[in-house]
């Protein structure tokens, strides 16, 4: 399903689906998951440094909301938590990835001339 935008309602799509990468560890934790890859929140903690397991769990909650992350609880002793991409999560890879690469064509351009 394609839609018709126009510069107003093109600029508001993306910054609403912006809106769902706000946040300090979001893009960390997506990366970490991207290919398929199902991470324990003991596995993922230790895979990101400096993130506190309050600020790992909330980062998590809100994606799993958004429907970002998938998690999925197995009911066993000790209990065993694991967290992945949904389809529209992983769908989040090639943007991102074109993201990445607009990103690097600054650092590769040439430094602009002072007036």
């Amino acid at each position: 399903m394609s839609r018709e935008y126009t510069r107003d309602t093109a600029a508001e799509g993306v910054q609403n689906a912006l809106r769902f990468l706000e946040g300090r560890w979001k893009l960390t934790i997506l990366f970490h998951l991207f290919g398929g890859k199902v991470l324990r929140f003991s596995e993922l903690e230790r895979a990101i440094p400096g993130v506190s397991q309050k600020m790992l769990i909330q980062q998590l909650r809100q994606m799993e909301t958004d429907g970002i992350v998938r998690r999925v609880v197995h009911h066993q002793v000790p209990p065993k938590v694991e967290y992945g991409l949904t389809d529209w999560g992983q769908a989040l890879c090639p943007a991102l990835d074109a993201l990445l690469k607009w990103a690097e064509l600054r650092e590769e351009a040439p430094a602009p001339a002072e007036a």
